[in-house]
Parts: structure tokens; sequence; C-alpha cells
């Protein structure tokens, strides 16, 4: 069974709040945000393939990947600030379709009791508008969808 998530886009402010916990410990969750070919296996909607072009999740690395599905496709990318093996990561990160808008986010990993753990991501857009747009992209399926393959490949480690 999948854990929900919880997405918190609160009105009137540019910033975005998604929580999830994990029945793997942090160590197996930071080591799939970190590993490039488990990060593909899990990241966005399903049904999407990824095109996984440049990925260092390491303070100052880079990122581009291309999501396909029905001919049509989708790039993002973004720069690492800073990256905390198993603790923390502060990223920014753009949608080539809607250049010019880059949010900011802080990924937090936190070990809980019983070997399982939490991700806390808090995202945060140059305006109110940019991310409303995030919300109504459908967002909310591909982060849900992505956290359930996460689950998938987690339990494959």
């Amino acid at each position: 069974m999948s854990n929900d998530v919880t997405i918190t886009a609160p009105e009137g402010l540019p910033f975005i709040d998604i929580e999830r916990e994990f029945d793997y410990p942090v160590e197996l969750v930071f080591r799939a945000h970190k590993e490039p070919e488990l990060f593909k296996r899990w990241l966005g909607p399903r049904g999407y393939e990824m095109d996984l072009e440049q990925f260092d999740f390491t303070t100052g690395g880079r990122y581009r990947y291309v999501h396909t599905v029905g001919g049509e496709s989708y790039a993002f990318n973004g720069v690492f600030h800073v990256v905390r093996d198993n603790e923390f990561a502060i990223q920014t990160f753009e949608f080539e379709g809607f250049p010019d808008v880059v949010s900011v986010e802080s990924i937090r990993f936190e070990p809980l009791e019983g070997g399982r753990s939490s991700l806390h991501i808090h995202a945060v857009y140059p305006t109110v508008d940019a991310r409303d747009g995030m919300v109504a992209s459908g967002q909310a399926k591909g982060v849900t969808e992505g956290y359930e393959q996460l689950d998938e490949v987690l339990a494959s480690l």
C-alpha cells in the first residue's frame, strides 16, 4: 500500500509544500534521488519515458531531463545548490515550456522510527500566478504517481 502525499498551496502565497512518508530508511530514499539510473525509474507520472540528459545530484551539480508521452516532450532543468547526503538539498526547477519562471526547492530527508522516513519539499515561486500554473499543470498526479513508482524502486533495492 502506498502512503498518501500531502500537497499544500496556501491561498495568496507563492509556495507549495509537499510531504510524503516512505516505509524505507532515509539512506534508500536519498539513494533513489542521487543515482541517475534509479532516479529515472520513478520521477514523474506513469507512462512517461524519461531521457536523463544531465544529472549530478551534488552541491553545484546540474540536471536536465525530458519526459515524453504520446509524441509530446516536456523538458526540465535546474541546479543543485546544496546537497547533504541523507539530509537535505536545495535546487532550482524550471519547466522549459514555461521559461523564465524558476522555483527554488528545499528537500528534507527525515528518518522516522522503525526504519521509515519522510520527505518534505518546500517550493517557492516568483509569483502566486506562477505557483498556480504549477498546481494547474497536473503536478499532484505527477508527484503522487512518481512517489508510487519510487516505492516500487525502493522495494527492489
